[in-house]
């Protein structure tokens, strides 16, 4: 059931289910909760209140915002946690991973852990030799494109990329549903307007994060020509023994869409009371 809070500049949907120790997912751009389908009964039946929330502009939260950066992001996600009698572990992919990373800079308190999937977390920089991967400039001219026409079709082209090889069996209705929401007033500048925000903010807060990280990146992510250089160069931007970095074989941009199961199990050790952080 959808629940809404009101926030400075708009108001967030979100749904909850479960009881225990509080876990918020947040979703990438261009997205929605629904995201998170596969990967909530698992964190549910393992004992966790499991939060998945709409960005600013997606799903069904408001589309009239001022600021789309990830760190008015980190303050709608901080608000949930609070509504929600936080603290919490906070798990941001794409886009939100960054957000995250933001949240948990400004409010130690009020985040445990921190599981950032495919995060852009870092100021992006393109060598020559990146644009020698076939799957990295597929993925970027396609991502390109929609973020500069607002252009459906090349969205969804760059999702049939970001998720490479065998797609989920909820493949049809993952992309009706996309399709229909980006249909919604105001939903397609959201995505322009994050794919616009560099995530310098959030770079520049990784050496203040103070709770334990989970980097799960995807070995075939579109997003970048080298997954797992990108994903060591956060855990190397966070204070000394804080990160971790686990990547998932034949994964994408989504790997908690593609292989829930693998992601779950990832998340569910990290957070492990006995569990070696680093």
């Amino acid at each position: 059931m959808t629940e809404y809070l009101a926030v400075d500049g708009g108001t967030i949907a979100y749904e909850v289910a479960g009881t225990g120790p509080l876990i918020v997912l947040a979703h990438g751009m261009g997205d929605s909760r629904a995201a998170y389908r596969a990967v909530i009964p698992p964190l549910v039946a393992a004992g966790h209140r499991v939060a998945a929330v709409d960005l600013r502009g997606c799903g069904e939260s408001g589309t009239d915002w001022p600021d789309w950066s990830r760190t008015a992001v980190a303050g709608d996600l901080l608000a949930v946690i609070r509504h929600l009698g936080g603290p919490a572990v906070l798990v941001g992919h794409s886009f939100s991973g960054g957000a995250a990373t933001i949240a948990a800079a400004r409010e130690p308190s009020l985040i445990t852990a921190l599981v950032e999937l495919a995060p852009f977390t870092r100021k992006q920089s393109i060598r020559l030799g990146d644009l020698r991967v076939k799957r990295f400039r597929r993925g970027m001219l396609r991502l390109l494109g929609a973020g500069v026409f607002g252009s459906l079709p090349l969205w969804r082209s760059y999702l049939d990329v970001a998720y490479p090889g065998v797609k989920p069996a909820h493949w049809a209705e993952r992309l009706g549903r996309i399709d229909s929401l980006l249909r919604e007033p105001g939903r397609m500048k959201a995505l322009q307007s994050m794919g616009r925000s560099a995530p310098a903010d959030a770079g520049a807060q990784l050496g203040n994060v103070r709770c334990p990280v989970l980097v799960v990146m995807g070995t075939l992510d579109p997003d970048w020509a080298d997954p797992r250089a990108e994903g060591s160069a956060v855990v190397d931007a966070l204070p000394s023994g804080l990160g971790r970095l686990e990547m998932i074989e034949g994964a994408g941009h989504y790997p908690h869409d593609q292989f829930p199961d693998r992601v779950v199990s990832l998340v569910l050790a990290f957070l492990r009371p006995d569990a070696a952080r680093a």
